[in-house]
């Protein structure tokens, strides 16, 4: 695990001062290598003792031994774009996916750090034993919240799926206690989704899991069992791509936990796909 990837998954449970030389570190790994301990302290406003127990909290002998994994990890990093620019220089086609694998490795690793085992193993529990999972996702979220409730259905679980808040609202009016809203959501800004999540816990007393960004937000709050992705790129092309990966694995975690406590779930499943294969081929 990189340093990077470890700052990055604690940066949640850091002090607030923690989280600044956090943010610090992340935002300007490349130029990190340039600074002292006091530069970085001077440069948050903070003491040097502050930022030589940051290092030591993540696991770091000080703050030379941070730097030097940082330093390790951004060399790693930019040595998939060197080689795309090394292969373009040569007359060569690029290759637009260097680095990439590392990248999506790295960004499923951050994510299974900040979604420990009991935050799996809740939100499975609550899943398959609710009498319905109601499954909403707005704009691209629609993508996986769309594909989980087919792979919920398979299972035999009673998934209601709606895109649309409103008609959401009317189907929630049938839920009883226990059962489980699971709302997709990559920022978790969006007004309408934290209302529905606000209604149906205060009105029918089921469980609301949450997907969404590592990051504090509005929807996060409102959850029972909030599920974190961390996948961060300062390019803008790169960094849906991680997202997307990371929580496709994410729910593959999930998914496996409900398949694996239930033998009938499996019996249900291979069902399933028997009847629903010679309609694929006709």
């Amino acid at each position: 695990m990189t340093a990077l990837v470890r700052i990055r998954s604690e940066r949640d449970r850091m002090s607030a001062i923690e989280r600044r030389i956090a943010d610090f570190v992340l935002e300007n790994a490349h130029l990190l290598r340039d600074y002292s301990s006091q530069q970085l302290a001077d440069a948050l406003g903070i003491s040097q003792s502050s930022v030589v127990k940051f290092c030591q909290k993540q696991g770091f002998r000080g703050y030379p031994d941070l730097k030097l994994s940082i330093n390790e990890a951004v060399v790693r990093a930019d040595s998939g774009t060197a080689d795309a620019l090394a292969h373009a220089h040569a007359g060569e086609l690029p290759r637009p996916a260097a680095g990439l694998w590392q990248r999506k490795s790295e960004a499923e690793q951050a994510t299974r750090l900040i979604n420990p085992p009991e935050a799996l193993d809740a939100a499975a529990t609550a899943i398959g034993g609710a009498r319905a999972v109601f499954i909403i996702g707005l704009g691209e979220d629609d993508i996986h919240a769309r594909a989980f409730a087919l792979r919920l259905s398979l299972l035999g679980i009673l998934t209601v799926h709606n895109l649309d808040p409103a008609h959401m609202t009317a189907s929630l009016s049938a839920a009883v206690p226990g059962d489980v809203l699971l709302v997709f959501s990559e920022h978790g800004m969006q007004p309408a989704l934290c209302q529905l999540s606000r209604h149906f816990r205060a009105h029918q007393h089921g469980k609301v899991v949450t997907i969404t960004r590592h990051n504090s937000n509005a929807l996060r709050a409102h959850a029972d069992i909030p599920l974190l992705v961390s996948a961060h790129d300062e390019r803008p092309h790169v960094e849906p791509l991680l997202y997307h990966s990371a929580l496709q694995h994410l729910l593959d975690r999930v998914y496996i936990r409900l398949c694996e406590a239930d033998a009938g779930r499996r019996a249900r499943l291979q069902d399933n796909l028997v009847r629903i294969q010679p309609l694929l081929e006709s």
